[in-house]
């Protein structure tokens, strides 16, 4: 039976009888803004969007950069990249920080107006004199031209900082409003592998604005509630291909070929 669609495994599927406050991680925010009626199939129906492929030689550059920053840590100095940009900054050291960093634990927040524990785990955060924390995000690409944020599809970025801002503030930290990206970019300029690849590494500010977060946790309270599915988004490819299939059977006949 597939991964996901399997009603026997243990799912996080909306209950609207159950009074327990309903466990929403950013990248569930983050469906919902993309395409709310893949959302309630997921959240609501249990039926999720097809698997992705893990993306190994990311979280290798992201586990080696987290060991790096953590040196400095330990040290309590900033990292050469901060002192590189002009960053006045230094990792930020905390009990919790294994926590905020663990995939499905991450940092947490109860929204009371949406019953919700909402999660999300960071890859890093910073603090600066005035004691600002600065959330830190590490991405993983390899291309020619500069390195950006400016893609349509890097919005959802630039929501997963503001998410982890919020959540920071909600648990009542001081938080800038700027974060950075810690881009690696693999160079495709090397005259051979040589069993290695080498990365530049960019730092790109972004100033967050999360004061949509609750508002949309409302939205997604009420989608929750509704028996009724949403609409198709006509921009989800999720959507047009679960469409396309549904006509082709109808002009086929189901069962045709039986």
């Amino acid at each position: 039976m597939s991964e996901y669609y399997n009603p026997k495994r243990s799912r996080n599927i909306f209950d609207p009888h159950d009074p327990k406050p309903f466990k929403i991680s950013r990248s569930k925010i983050d469906l919902f803004v993309e395409c709310p009626r893949c959302f309630y199939l997921d959240r609501h129906l249990g039926v999720g969007r097809p698997p992705g492929f893990p993306f190994n030689l990311n979280s290798a550059v992201d586990h080696l950069l987290k060991k790096e920053f953590d040196i400095h840590r330990v040290k309590g100095d900033p990292h050469p990249l901060m002192t590189h940009y002009g960053i006045d900054a230094k990792p930020f050291s905390h009990p919790d920080l294994d926590r905020w960093r663990e995939n499905f634990v991450g940092v947490q927040y109860l929204y009371e107006p949406g019953n919700f524990i909402v999660t999300g785990a960071v890859d890093d955060v910073w603090v600066n004199p005035e004691g600002e924390l600065i959330v830190a995000d590490y991405k993983a690409t390899s291309k020619d031209t500069e390195i950006t944020l400016d893609a349509p599809w890097q919005d959802g970025y630039k929501r997963q900082m503001e998410v982890y801002q919020w959540l920071l503030r909600s648990n009542g930290f001081s938080v800038s409003n700027t974060g950075y990206f810690v881009y690696a970019n693999g160079k495709r300029d090397r005259e051979a592998f040589d069993g290695r690849l080498e990365f530049d590494i960019t730092l790109i500010p972004y100033t967050g604005l999360d004061t949509w977060v609750p508002k949309t946790l409302n939205d997604i309270r009420a989608c929750l509630e509704s028996e009724k599915i949403p609409i198709p988004n006509n921009t989800c490819d999720y959507c047009r291909y679960r469409k396309a299939v549904k006509d082709k059977i109808k002009d086929h006949g189901e069962g045709k070929n039986n």
